[in-house]
């Protein structure tokens, strides 16, 4: 494992190295790459058969495409209207503009309560604002209930995947992490416990069944928001998250804005296409839905915290708001050579892979090195777009960012500039070119392997060798 994100960090985390710095320690963990192979090839496989039963996927692909892409150029008019709804049905909605806002909200919503522990929903967007370390430094616990996000709690560890955040483990880490720390957590594993996944699930299900029963407040995120009437809708496969949803007597959900869509009918598309495309089902196990709160059934107080974080910036880019069309099936990790032989630790983010690439530099700026490196970690193979469920162009989006990075200068970018301008002056004279590529031809045998300032190409390539003579020299020797 790299040593990037390994290990709970103090809130908030420290700034992750440079993806190839933390790429060029992971790539040499063979228990790492073996399980994310193993991993990444099972779903990727399962999925192509799923969506090929499906004659009508493309025009599915381009419905989700169109619907989200409407969503975001009037999204101030459907949050509105969302907002209204959610009121409507006895909710209570809070806008946070940033991470800290987020928390701040979400912590002072709890302490209200009385309570001290929570149980949470797997949720991409609480792990993006580091809530449970905010909750934490509260005095709050937060216990995840998702199975790989509490493998993933258990072992002081940092999600890899979006949809399978302990993907970079293996049934017998996972079992020794259970024997392990279960017990300091609340009901300790069975003795003898095996590596079967049957046994491994129930000795979750017992652990959290005591969580499940005694708490009073559950968070969640939601995969979709219906602007229309004001419900949130979670996808899952394990039933975990019913219970969140619908046991606790207060119910926080923590949403990014881009997550809201117009109405009924745009749902019934994307129910189709992200089981299929995440976890290879035709419909989830569970898919629950609620609204506002009733009396006698579920939560009697719910909250609703729309969360900008940096979407809205995003908005403003022409060709990167694509990313917002985002529903998280991370199909295009499965696919990416890049993220199967790095991880996702290496993103320094919990959004890894080709979309973490494109949309984490977006949320966060690209000031630090980690950010700014993100856009160059892919090779722009295109796999990515080709099983995005609404046709995210994410190497469209990379190249985009990686322009914008260079913008920006630095030392690297400088001499690349400087070595361009150069060339173009010698190429706009032929007679310069000419000499200078007879000099170049006569002198090769004194060039070095690793010119200077060119680290960043031949650390991982060879320099091509430079042949005898210039090709318009060859010419004029043997075809004339």
């Amino acid at each position: 494992m790299s040593g990037t994100f390994i290990g709970m960090p103090a809130f908030p985390p420290p700034i992750p190295p440079a993806f190839p710095r933390a790429a060029h320690d992971a790539v040499r963990d063979t228990t790492l790459r073996g399980n994310l192979r193993h991993a990444t090839h099972t779903i990727r496989d399962k999925r192509a058969k799923a969506v090929a039963e499906l004659a009508d996927w493309q025009q599915l692909r381009e419905a989700g495409k169109r619907i989200k892409d409407h969503t975001l150029r009037h999204l101030d008019r459907h949050l509105v209207q969302l907002e209204e709804s959610v009121t409507a049905a006895g909710g209570v909605v809070h806008w946070a503009a940033d991470a800290d806002e987020a928390n701040r909200i979400v912590a002072d919503l709890v302490k209200a309560t009385g309570e001290t522990e929570v149980v949470k929903v797997k949720s991409m967007a609480t792990q993006e604002i580091g809530l449970n370390e905010a909750l934490a430094a509260e005095g709050i616990h937060a216990y995840e209930t998702d199975l790989a996000e509490l493998i993933v709690q258990l072992g002081d560890d940092r999600p890899s995947h979006i949809l399978v955040p302990a993907i970079h483990r293996n049934r017998g880490e996972i079992r020794d992490i259970f024997l392990e720390k279960m017990g300091s957590w609340g009901r300790p594993a069975p003795d003898g416990l095996t590596d079967t996944p049957a046994d491994l699930a129930e000795a979750a299900r017992l652990h959290l069944r005591e969580k499940f029963l005694r708490a009073k407040v559950g968070i969640s995120g939601a995969n979709f928001m219906v602007a229309e009437t004001g419900t949130l809708v979670v996808f899952e496969s394990e039933g975990n998250g019913r219970m969140c949803l619908t046991l606790p007597e207060t119910l926080i959900s923590v949403v990014g804005i881009e997550k809201v869509i117009p109405t009924w009918q745009d749902l019934e598309v994307f129910l189709q296409t992200l089981p299929r495309s995440s976890t290879a089902e035709r419909m989830n196990p569970y898919t629950s839905m609620w609204t506002g709160t009733a009396d006698g059934d579920g939560p009697r107080n719910f909250h609703l915290v729309l969360l900008d974080n940096g979407r809205t910036d995003a908005l403003a880019d022409d060709i990167g708001r694509q990313a917002l069309r985002c529903i998280r099936c991370s199909a295009c990790l499965n696919v990416c050579p890049v993220y199967e032989r790095a991880g996702g630790h290496a993103y320094g983010s919990v959004y890894p892979g080709p979309i973490g690439a494109i949309l984490t530099p977006q949320l966060r700026g690209t000031t630090s090195e980690i950010d700014a490196s993100l856009p160059y970690a892919s090779s722009l193979c295109g796999a990515c777009y080709e099983v995005c469920p609404v046709a995210i162009d994410i190497p469209e989006v990379l190249v985009h960012l990686r322009e914008k990075v260079a913008d920006q200068g630095g030392h690297g970018h400088r001499l690349e500039k400087a070595a361009m301008k150069a060339a173009s002056w010698a190429m706009d004279r032929p007679a310069v070119m000419a000499a200078g590529e007879r000099a170049a031809a006569r002198t090769r045998a004194l060039h070095p392997k690793r010119p200077p300032g060119a680290t960043a190409w031949t650390d991982s390539r060879d320099l091509p060798e430079l042949p005898e003579a210039p090709f318009r020299d060859w010419w004029k020797k043997n075809r004339t």
